[in-house]
């Protein structure tokens, strides 16, 4: 979902890299050194894992019956792994495409025509580079899980594989810095600009079909242009007024939403993640926005917008970035509704925004920092969902945000992030909340919160209470971390770490933590993954990126940066067990075409719909040197369409099983 190393264009790295953490604290390597040692190893704290990670699977083949023959929590046969072009889904399923990049989602949108494409057509189209999805059944439908809206981010766009003659663009391309953009006109990033934002989808399932309902009167685009508004503890602060709105409380749309959530009542959150890229242009000498700026790595100019937009140059608009990296809060129901940018979660690069109710009824949501050594953070709301709606809509104005902070004992704190306690005082910057919101990345070194390895997805199980943790990869670990828990000095394949409150309560001040798994080949003893030996060669994968949890409480993994030169393997959906002699095996599932990313993941309430959303189908690897550059003309797969006239399109898949039931089961 968010951009890992180099796979959705070199851009991204440039833009993550320029942010990157300047703290001292332990990271998570660090930590699981401390916590996992050699003899923990060697007892089975973490068994199985650790140990076929050195000797690989096939070491451990020869375990017992019983243990050999564990049942399995995920009943379809493995998708075999071998890369394609095409998208593939396990036997017994279907997996048929909803919408593309530039199909119809209002009324009276356009015929897609991507060689004469318009902003005023892709204003009311399917944007690009869908991600993530969240399912709202619609009031009073027959069956709740066959009729519903569909509520779809779009992060950003690829100006090579979307315009025809082009080529890729950002200074990290082929035309270097001192051409970078040489292509560009006001009107194609006018493009651009309305292919961000989000969309929401009437849909309905007509026997094993799912289709989007035309004309419908929920349908919404929402774009780099819609007006939004401003609340929590930042609205109306110093640091967020502009020319264009001298009141800090209004600013025009949202940019790279990645990952999100659903609140129990019925909005949409939307997540600002790598915000960087958009700005250009310099502060003036000594601007107090300074350092705030370098810690989220702005400006990034992997758009360049700011070439035409005076709001999107720094020189011009110092404080528009403090205006975005938030998440937003959208009624799907109602497409007069002014989306809210609800500052009192922190504004870093959010990845994900899913929730869960604690055990007194306040709503508590998690969020990862996708960067490397950022953070783990979550928010308790200060009131109780009532269940009356219209009551319940304000609720993300008002809590506490906090920083997580693993111990080597395998507990963790949740650090507050609070003005006035602790260092978050006068004397270190912070004059209000609203400092410490718009700064949540520094406050959160000052607090000493544990540095992750690029903190995406964060989900929490209803059934189990466990919440999970994506983190997709470090390629800067370095030497002096490798222990005999944590092998690698360079992590490029990530881990999952699992998390459990105390008393089971998410708005308890401490959680215990474990690593459910450590991602790679398990065949190359070097890499140090600690799947189950019952993975076979097909299930293990790297990068792990979003996740789900069906309705039965299993966990579903999508990846992003599974490349054929990196791990054998594209990018999809692996079935992960989490609980038993199993723990630590994963399936594959659904594979995607090459180049594309799996984002999204989302059930339906019954478990027998499962959409998925594939970004940027076409990509090649900059790493491969065997890979030519990735164009309109040139992609490396032209799915969905395969005709000679369409480009790859980002697309939504409904998957459903043959005959009907769970998906899975």
């Amino acid at each position: 979902m968010s951009q890992d190393i180099r796979n959705t264009s070199q851009r991204a790295e440039d833009a993550e890299d320029r942010g990157s953490s300047p703290a001292t604290g332990p990271t998570l390597g660090d930590i699981v050194a401390a916590r996992f040692g050699r003899r923990d190893l060697m007892k089975g704290l973490l068994g199985v894992g650790a140990i076929s990670a050195t000797l690989g699977p096939a070491a451990l083949a020869s375990g017992t019956a019983a243990a050999q023959g564990a049942a399995s929590a995920f009943a379809f046969r493995e998708l075999d792994s071998t890369p394609t072009d095409r998208a593939e889904v396990a036997e017994g399923y279907n997996a048929e495409v909803l919408i593309r990049w530039g199909d119809a989602v209002l009324a009276d949108a356009p015929a897609f025509a991507p060689t004469t494409q318009t902003a005023a057509a892709q204003a009311r189209q399917f944007g690009y580079n869908n991600d993530y999805l969240g399912y709202f059944p619609v009031p009073g439908a027959a069956n709740p899980s066959a009729h519903g809206l569909l509520c779809v981010n779009h992060e950003y766009t690829n100006e090579e594989l979307m315009f025809p003659g082009l080529g890729r663009q950002d200074a990290g391309g082929p035309l270097g810095r001192e051409k970078a953009f040489a292509g560009m006109t006001k009107e194609l990033a006018a493009v651009e600009m309305m292919a961000h934002g989000g969309s929401v989808l009437e849909v309905r399932r007509t026997g094993e079909r799912w289709q989007v309902v035309a004309g419908s009167r929920y349908a919404r685009r929402i774009t780099a242009e819609t007006p939004m508004e401003i609340t929590g503890p930042a609205a109306g602060h110093s640091r967020l007024q502009t020319s264009a709105d001298p009141t800090g409380r209004r600013v025009l749309g949202m940019l790279n939403n990645c990952a999100g959530g659903r609140t129990p009542w019925g909005t949409w959150l939307s997540c600002e993640e790598n915000i960087n890229g958009y700005f250009s242009g310099r502060l003036a000498e000594g601007h107090a926005e300074t350092a705030n700026y370098r810690r989220m790595g702005i400006p990034g100019r992997w758009m360049n917008w700011g070439d035409y937009e005076p709001r999107f140059d720094l020189s011009k608009e110092p404080n528009e970035p403090n205006r975005f990296g938030w998440v937003v809060e959208i009624d799907p129901f109602d497409p007069t509704s002014t989306p809210k940018k609800r500052t009192a979660l922190g504004r870093f690069k959010h990845e994900g925004a899913a929730g869960i109710t604690s055990r007194d009824g306040r709503y508590v949501l998690y969020s990862g920092d996708d960067e490397r050594y950022d953070y783990v953070y979550r928010f308790v709301t200060e009131g109780r969902v009532s269940g009356d709606r219209a009551r319940d809509m304000n609720l993300l104005d008002s809590g506490t945000l906090s920083v997580a902070r693993y111990n080597a004992d395998g507990t963790g704190d949740w650090l507050p992030l609070v003005f006035g306690e602790g260092p978050l005082i006068p004397a270190n910057g912070f004059h209000s909340q609203a400092d410490v919101v718009i700064e949540a990345r520094r406050a959160s070194d000052l607090l000493g919160a544990t540095r992750m390895d690029r903190p995406e997805d964060v989900e929490a199980n209803p059934r189990t209470d466990k919440v999970y943790v994506m983190l997709t990869n470090n390629n800067r670990r370095k030497a002096d971390e490798v222990n005999p828990a944590n092998p690698r000095a360079d992590n490029r394949f990530g881990h999952i770490v699992e998390m459990l409150p105390d008393g089971r309560d998410h708005a308890a001040p401490r959680f215990t933590w474990d690593i459910l798994v450590r991602c790679g080949d398990p065949s190359i003893a070097t890499v140090g993954s600690t799947f189950n030996s019952r993975t076979t060669k097909d299930g293990w994968f790297g990068m792990p990126d979003n996740c789900a949890i069906d309705a039965d409480g299993r966990l579903w993994v999508a990846t992003d940066g599974n490349f054929p030169n990196r791990t054998g393997r594209n990018d999809g959906v692996w079935a992960m067990e989490t609980e038993g002699e199993r723990r630590g095996t994963s399936k594959l599932f659904f594979k995607c075409p090459f180049g594309a990313e799996l984002c999204g993941p989302e059930f339906t309430p019954d478990g027998e719909t499962f959409f998925v959303a594939l970004q940027h189908p076409g990509e090649t690897d900059p790493e491969d040197p065997n890979a030519a550059p990735a164009t309109y003309e040139n992609p490396a797969t032209r799915w969905p369409d395969f005709s000679p006239d369409m480009p790859p399109r980002p697309a939504i898949v409904a998957i459903t099983r043959k005959g009907g039931g769970k998906i899975g089961s």
